[in-house]
């Protein structure tokens, strides 16, 4: 419920500082509010994350965004909210973001068996993506009907339900004698896991490498159609239509086969591959419908390559470092994400905006296909798959 409130408040966000201040800029310095928390302390919150007990953690990171966004509900209700108000509840949401997200990202292995973890990331991502199409495909009628204060209000709503029901999950304690350990020598026992394990180190470069150059390409889509005079603002919108049905439908696909260790490197190398090579071409057509095919090849094999990213990820590390490792990976990957967007800006300035946009998924098959026959990271890969064990279960 919480997710399909975060997409609505975000719309409901963007047009309300647009009618308020008129300035562009000022919506995208709000944005960088909630984003600049989770790039800059995602270490750190990994670390605390791995300190103390993940759900209590979950909960309450919740329950503060819903008073956060409850409070200025209620300032643009009773009265003309100020817009320091909602920078102050932006930065909030971003510093829950930072505990929160590496805590969802360590607490699933622990709440599912090892052996359905891939399935279960697929359900998760589901969600995610479905909440994302129901909340952009209402959003906009809602600040029509409703207007954003009362938007403001359902998704401080939505935060506070999703804490209450958060209380009754199950979670693993880690272990305490982790806390004993001083901080910041906690903090670098993370990075040195990453760096030593040859791997992991690969997927989470990967990741980066993959949101960075992603980020160009995907900013450099909507002139694209803006400056194409046969595409245009209606073929944009089917166009990421195909491609959100067609991860929906890779995840269905991962969610519901089992994928042996083994066999776990080559399905993330073909779809590596099958992401990759239809985004090279994608821009380079000069009829609709053979884009329409790359962008659904392409959305369907992203979705395959990031749940199984995400679930050797965390078969791979172990209970006490999960924190810290999705804290980085955390911030590697929003960290470039913005840098990649200022970049691609840059570009499709002087360069033609189809050869910004297929160099950079070239450049993403340049630095990850010949790793991926590595012998690190085909062991990363095929981890074994073993049950959790349920006598650590507290529902404290």
């Amino acid at each position: 419920m919480s997710a399909v409130g975060d997409v609505v408040y975000e719309i409901a966000l963007g047009f309300w500082i647009l009618a308020m201040t008129g300035s562009t800029a000022m919506m995208g310095t709000l944005m960088a509010a909630s984003t600049i928390p989770r790039v800059l302390l995602g270490p750190f919150a990994g670390v605390i994350v791995d300190r103390v007990n993940r759900k209590w953690l979950i909960v309450g990171m919740d329950a503060i965004r819903g008073v956060a966004v409850l409070l200025v509900a209620i300032a643009a209700m009773t009265g003309p909210a100020e817009v320091w108000m909602v920078f102050a509840a932006g930065v909030i949401i971003g510093l829950c973001a930072a505990f929160f997200n590496p805590s969802i990202g360590s607490v699933i292995p622990d709440i599912v068996h090892r052996e359905r973890l891939v399935q279960a990331n697929s359900f998760f991502s589901m969600i995610r993506a479905g909440s994302g199409v129901l909340g952009n495909s209402i959003g906009g009628v809602l600040y029509t009907v409703l207007g954003a204060p009362l938007m403001f209000l359902v998704n401080g709503i939505s935060y506070l339900f999703s804490s209450g029901t958060e209380v009754f999950i199950r979670v693993p304690e880690t272990h305490k004698e982790r806390e004993k350990k001083h901080f910041f020598t906690d903090m670098k026992e993370g990075f040195a896991f990453v760096w030593q394990n040859n791997g992991l180190r690969f997927l989470m470069i990967a990741a980066g490498v993959l949101n960075f150059f992603a980020s160009i390409a995907m900013l450099l889509l909507i002139p694209l159609f803006q400056r194409t005079e046969w595409l245009g603002p209606a073929r944009y919108g089917v166009t990421m239509a195909v491609f959100t049905a067609a991860m929906i439908a890779g995840m269905a696909t991962t969610a519901s086969i089992k994928i042996p260790p083994e066999r776990r490197l080559l399905f993330f190398g073909i779809g590596m591959v099958l992401f990759v090579i239809p985004l090279m071409a994608f821009p380079f057509f000069g009829v609709f419908w053979p884009m329409l095919v790359c962008i659904g090849i392409a959305g369907y094999f992203n979705a395959i390559v990031n749940v199984l990213l995400q679930s050797v990820v965390q078969l791979g590390v172990p209970q006490e470092l999960r924190g810290k490792v999705f804290g980085l990976m955390g911030t590697l990957t929003q960290g470039l994400t913005p840098i990649g967007m200022a970049i691609g800006g840059v570009l499709g300035e002087f360069l033609p905006l189809q050869w910004v946009i297929g160099g950079s998924f070239v450049l993403i098959g340049v630095y990850i296909f010949p790793q991926l026959g590595a012998r690190g990271v085909r062991d990363f890969f095929a981890v074994e798959e073993e049950p959790v064990t349920e006598s650590t279960e507290t529902n404290e």
